[in-house]
């Protein structure tokens, strides 16, 4: 009978005597609570069942879902009831909510985990029902719920919790939320990521249920203005890190891999990498930059650029997970931090040097954005800091006892990864912004007799060498597979002169670097490759070069630009500390002139040029043996090159037969045996004459025939050397002025009524030429000087040096305007009556007809 009075009525009054129990009766207190328990499951029934009937219906629905024993399960037809019961009075959702959240809290703390597992079913049930208005407040039962499960010290509540909270991510709510808070679960899912739990299985399992878990709060409020802004850093310090965390388990997985890994349907890292990819992927433009800091942050806080693999995976996921358009706001990123760690290891620098580079790759052509400059401004300060760390041995500008250890060989290394990574820039970018690059750094190259010491204090000339040999290379690194089809935007006169002028200096590395960026520059069909090695060809149609009509603007570009080239390449090939590289890299230059940039008139002069080599390597006679015999064969190569362009017979008989010659005669003379790594060549080369040279008049009468400018093919080729000095300096405005008149002044008349005619001796002429050997070198003194002066003299001397000029300028300026303007004749017509010269009558004073104004 007391039995049948029970169901809620009794369990309460049981619960409330139970309280009032004093401790003494502690197993009295025991079976009170279990009598208490049994009838919280228990269904109303029998005669006196009708004290049930006073209690909520909402209660009674909820009370009849649990069964007598847990391992049943739900039961579902008494779900179904009340699910039917919530959809049709959704004011009492939250009331049910309330009540299955008091229950499942009682049922944690008795550890009834078979009860708790069913109300959360019933949650996620009516969850899945119900989109009513009234679901906020049941919502908000359930993430009590949640949090009461997540906070459990077991492993299986903590899961059972996540997959809970998933479901109702993936639920969209049609009343928006305005005090919804999910800092908490933020906060626990990352910690779950982090788990150390014992056994590896289950250690496994809370971190991939932390992983959905912050899937799950991303997915609810990425898109959710009214929510608190999940790309705040400070939950995005907390999510991206758990993720990278996971993400690098990876490597420990892959050396000792469990049993079950590969019945898994998804690992923890394929898991993780997921929902990293799907982070990223909502991310808009204003947050990419919270979205990546952590992930820079994690990277330096694990020394993880060093390895380089893992960073280079985690941007490579960014850069393929993003919007395109925002790819370049990654890079501004890297760069930033690059700029950050100047001062770190040459292994961290190199590191993120490394991820630029592959990011790089990945970006779209043209995305990098609107400060394309700034990217390579930047990498070009790495590399000057780099010489500097190297030569110096310090990352401060003074050495001292605190200061790192640097070693040459990582700096090195870094070196070439800044180099490689301008070039992966430059090959996202169009053709205009290439070129606008090519001149960027031209710019920044210090240019000699101009800049002698563009680096540190600390490092000097040394420093300044080994920035232009940097520079070079990532120049030749921009151009390389550059292809223009107009040759004068592609080599602009601001662009060529100064890359010229390093043709000229004594370094044969940079000399090198200079010829390889012009080849790569000209070479537009991918020719470049068949001109080497160097050898006598007696067909050229087996190289298969692409030939295609000299366009209007190759032959503007050949007509405006062409005798500079000329010249330097003549003089290139006269510098002593040429090798067989360098030859190389002529012959390839010459070649490329005439397939890609040759007509009638171009043709000429590269023969003219070709001839003018062979008379430089026999009147040369200071120049070393192997020099002398290496321009013969490269003279020798490209003619035989040109004969067969040409496909004139003459021409190409007469080269067949010089060859020949030389080749029983003066092998050495000939590619095959100097442009060679084992080069065979005579101690002294004697006097060469004969049938092993290529007659001028000869092949100028040959060409005739078919049509050539035979005048100008007998002109000898001569380079001016006097226009411009022997390290490219330009003159001065004050310098080129006071030569014209001084020009001026030799021609006047009065000058030659004055002076006597000089008489030209036979010491007169030797004296000539001992002035112009040591022309050079004295004006190289005179340089020195100068670039000394400047730097050591004080302001007040340069001062006044640089007024006195200034002055002598002016004066000269004055003498040229009273020889060139002449009085402006009268309106009259009145002219001086030759006593005198008449007053010139200033413009402003003189009256015109009316018919001349207007």
């Amino acid at each position: 009978m007391i039995y049948k009075l029970t169901s809620d009525f009794g369990a309460r009054h049981l619960c409330f005597f139970t309280h009032g129990l004093p401790d003494c009766l502690g197993p009295t207190r025991r079976l009170l609570l279990d009598c208490s328990t049994l009838m919280d499951h228990q269904a109303g029934g029998g005669v006196c069942g009708c004290c049930g009937a006073l209690r909520p219906r909402y209660k009674r629905l909820v009370d009849n879902i649990f069964p007598e024993d847990p391992e049943d399960g739900l039961v579902k037809a008494n779900m179904e009831k009340l699910t039917f019961y919530a959809l049709s009075a959704p004011e009492k959702l939250d009331r049910i909510g309330a009540y299955l959240s008091e229950r499942l809290s009682r049922d944690v703390a008795r550890h009834r985990y078979g009860y708790v597992c069913i109300a959360m079913e019933a949650l996620d049930q009516l969850l899945m029902a119900c989109h009513c208005q009234s679901i906020n407040l049941f919502v908000e039962s359930f993430l009590t719920m949640v949090r009461k499960l997540l906070e459990a010290d077991k492993p299986n509540l903590q899961i059972l919790g996540t997959n809970s909270f998933v479901k109702f991510a993936n639920i969209e709510e049609d009343t928006p939320s305005y005090h919804r808070s999910y800092d908490f679960f933020v906060s626990r899912f990352s910690e779950m990521c982090h788990s150390s739990y014992e056994d590896p299985d289950i250690r496994t399992k809370i971190r991939m249920a932390g992983i959905r878990g912050l899937q799950g709060v991303v997915r609810k409020t990425v898109n959710d203005e009214l929510q608190a802004n999940i790309w705040d850093p400070q939950h995005m310090d907390k999510i991206v890190p758990s993720l990278l965390f996971n993400l690098q388990q990876e490597e420990a997985a892959e050396r000792s891999p469990s049993p079950g890994t590969e019945k898994e349907k998804e690992s923890p890292v394929e898991l993780t990498e997921r929902c990293f990819r799907e982070l990223l992927g909502r991310a808009a433009y204003d947050n990419i930059k919270n979205a990546v800091k952590p992930v820079l942050m994690h990277l330096d806080n694990h020394s993880l650029w060093e390895g380089k693999a893992f960073a280079v995976r985690c941007f490579k996921i960014i850069m393929y997970s993003i919007q395109t358009q925002h790819s370049h706001l990654v890079i501004q990123q890297l760069l930033g931090h690059l700029d950050a760690n100047s001062k770190n290891s040459a292994r961290v620098r190199a590191g993120i040097v490394e991820v630029i580079s592959e990011a790089a790759v990945i970006e779209a052509s043209g995305s990098i954005g609107p400060t394309v400059l700034e990217v390579f401004n930047t990498l070009l300060k790495q590399l000057r800091l780099s010489v500097d760390y190297e030569l110096t041995g310090s990352y401060d500008s003074f050495a001292n006892m605190g200061s790192k250890v640097i070693t040459v060989h990582e700096e090195r290394q870094l070196q070439e990864s800044v180099i490689k990574t301008i070039g992966s820039f430059a090959n996202t970018l169009p053709t205009y912004q290439r070129s606008e690059v090519m001149l960027f750094i031209i710019g920044k190259i210090p240019v000699p007799g101009m800049y002698p010491s563009l680096g540190s204090a600390n490092t000097g000339v040394e420093g300044s060498r080994m920035i232009q040999i940097m520079l070079l290379k990532s120049l030749l690194q921009v151009t390389a597979g550059f292809q223009s089809t107009n040759i004068l935007t592609a080599l602009p006169t601001s662009f060529l002169d100064p890359l010229l002028s390093f043709t000229l200096m004594e370094d044969a590395e940079i000399r090198l670097l200079v010829l390889d960026i012009l080849v790569s520059i000209i070479d537009r069909h991918d020719n470049r490759h068949k001109f080497t090695p160097v050898r006598i060809i007696s067909d050229i149609s087996v190289l298969k070069l692409k030939v295609d009509k000299c366009s209007r603007q190759d032959n503007l570009f050949m007509k405006k630009h062409s005798h500079r080239l000329y010249r330097h390449i003549y003089l290139a090939c006269k510098e002593e500390s040429s090798v067989q590289r360098h030859f190389e890299s002529l012959h390839m230059l010459l070649g490329l002139i005439c397939v890609e940039l040759a007509n009638e008139e171009v043709v000429v002069d590269l023969i003219r040029l070709a001839l003018a080599l062979q008379d430089l390597a026999l009147t040369e006679e200071g120049l070393p043996v192997y020099t002398r015999c290496a321009i013969h064969a490269l003279s020798a190569a490209y003619l035989n090159l040109i004969s067969q362009l040409t496909t004139v017979p003459t021409f190409c008989q007469h080269v067949h037969e010089v060859i020949e010659s030389r080749k029983k005669i003066v092998p050495f003379l000939l590619p095959e045996d100097v442009l060679v790594e084992s080069f065979k060549i005579p101690e002294k080369l004697e006097t060469v004459e004969g049938e092993v040279l290529f007659l001028q008049t000869k092949i100028a009468e040959m060409l005739g025939g078919s049509g050539y400018n035979t005048e100008r093919l007998a002109t000898p080729y001569i380079p001016q050397i006097t226009d411009e000095d022997r390290l490219s300096k330009r003159k001065s405005i004050g310098d080129t002025v006071s030569l014209q008149l001084e020009m001026d002044s030799r021609n006047s008349p009065e000058k030659e009524q004055r002076s006597t005619a000089e008489q030209i001796t036979f010491e007169t002429l030797k004296q000539a030429i001992v002035d112009s050997v040591n022309v050079e070198e004295l004006e190289r003194e005179r340089r020195r000087q100068v670039v000394e002066r400047f730097q050591n003299a004080p302001f007040e001397e340069i001062a006044a040096h640089c007024g006195a000029r200034a002055s002598l300028l002016q004066n000269k300026l004055n003498q040229i305007f009273e020889i060139t303007i002449r009085p402006p004749p009268s309106p009259s017509g009145s002219v001086g009556n030759g006593h005198g010269r008449t007053r010139s009558i200033p413009v402003y004073e003189m009256n015109f007809p009316d018919l001349c104004v207007y």
